[in-house]
């Protein structure tokens, strides 16, 4: 008795450990994604050369993928993250003291890749602590980085309103999140690094077992990553409303996805991942058919709440899933199948904006419903996967 309660209670320990990295993860990134407007300011940047700069982040990212994969084959999950926490935080709080383009670009480049060994690294733990639980627990986790992403938005706005200048902000904010690093890493799951049974190379696409698993968070992460670039241009040019109106669609849809990562582990706990991933493919189909069928702000914003809610569990619930992989340990599986996904989430909004180009921002939209159709085709199939 008394040894299942300490089970359980180091457990719960291990999870709250876990969840304060995600919203690490989410506060920090929000924040300075807040601060954005001002330091292209700062530097008296155009909205060319923002845009140019802004990819050196997801560069980073990319780059540093693989190379996540092979640590986390060598090293606990547990001290990658850390040693992810420690630069992420270090390195958020250089952007408002950048002088330059060059220097901007630099430190971008760095937060991408320390954001990449974080976020893989955490969901490689998450993956851990969630064996020690009968029910889901990691939709939450991600509920908890959305969170995170709300509450770094408000301060960001806080500190705009008051003209704290973004160096003090993020200075201050990574400072915060350093305690928070350094207090947690001891209550944190003390995993032990399992080598594949089949040696790769460290850029390598995944298996063929796990490309269902890659196409699934393919088209979410695409979908996910257009309504954040778009959702609010939309309803702006298609649907025609105002701008406040365009930033509380883009509100409602966030809500929709957070509510759903929250709700997201009791509903798996009585219909099971499968049925989860097979009506959230439902969800953003219905939702962007709704959205482009009948483009008025009722009918487009009931199908932002559909998309928002299609998207918020499938990622967690598919690593959940791919990281019971016999083949590979959970870490490398997660990068192997993030490297497919995040091509999604980068690839596919500017499409978008080339197709609108050439046609219409409503054309762009209708050819995203091809996302919720392939989570649709392809959810079926891990029924042998799930135990």
């Amino acid at each position: 008795m008394l040894a299942d309660i300490h089970n359980e209670a180091a457990a719960t320990r291990y999870r709250i450990a876990t969840s304060v990295f995600f919203f690490i993860s989410g506060l920090g990134y929000s924040s300075w994604a807040s601060r954005i407007p001002s330091i292209q300011q700062q530097l008296h940047l155009n909205d060319a050369q923002l845009g140019a700069v802004l990819f050196a982040l997801p560069i980073g990212l990319i780059l540093t993928m693989p190379i996540t994969g092979k640590l986390l084959g060598s090293y606990s999950s547990r001290k990658i993250m850390v040693f992810g926490a420690m630069v992420f935080n270090l390195v958020l709080s250089l952007p408002g003291f950048t002088t330059n383009i060059w220097q901007l670009a630099l430190v971008l480049f760095c937060f991408g890749s320390a954001r990449n060994l974080l976020n893989l690294s955490m969901n490689a733990q998450a993956v851990q602590v969630q064996q020690l639980f009968p029910q889901s627990i990691m939709t939450t986790f991600h509920g908890i980085w959305s969170i995170a992403g709300f509450t770094g938005a408000a301060i960001g706005y806080l500190m705009v309103s008051v003209n704290v200048a973004p160096s003090w902000h993020l200075f201050s904010v990574s400072l915060l999140l350093l305690v928070f690093t350094i207090y947690y890493y001891p209550r944190t799951f003390p995993d032990q690094p399992v080598q594949s049974a089949v040696k790769k190379p460290a850029f390598s696409l995944p298996d063929k077992s796990l490309l269902r698993y890659s196409l699934i968070c393919f088209a979410c992460m695409a979908t996910e990553n257009v309504m954040y670039d778009w959702s609010g241009l939309y309803f702006e040019k298609v649907v025609g409303t105002t701008k406040p109106s365009a930033v509380a669609a883009f509100v409602v849809y966030m809500v929709a996805m957070t509510s759903g990562r929250f709700a997201g582990d009791k509903l798996v706990k009585r219909l099971g991942i499968q049925t989860i991933l097979l009506y959230s493919g439902w969800l953003i189909l219905t939702g962007l058919i709704l959205s482009v069928g009948l483009p008025h702000p009722l009918t487009a914003g009931l199908g932002f709440i559909c998309t928002g809610l299609g998207v918020s569990c499938v990622v967690p619930l598919v690593f959940s899933l791919a990281g019971k992989s016999k083949n590979t340990n959970s870490g490398q599986t997660l990068a192997a199948i993030s490297t497919i996904g995040y091509l999604g989430f980068l690839v596919v909004p500017p499409m978008i904006g080339f197709v609108a180009e050439v046609t219409s921002l409503r054309i762009s939209f209708a050819l995203m419903t091809i996302c919720g159709l392939l989570i649709v085709m392809m959810a079926p199939g891990l029924a042998k996967e799930e135990k």
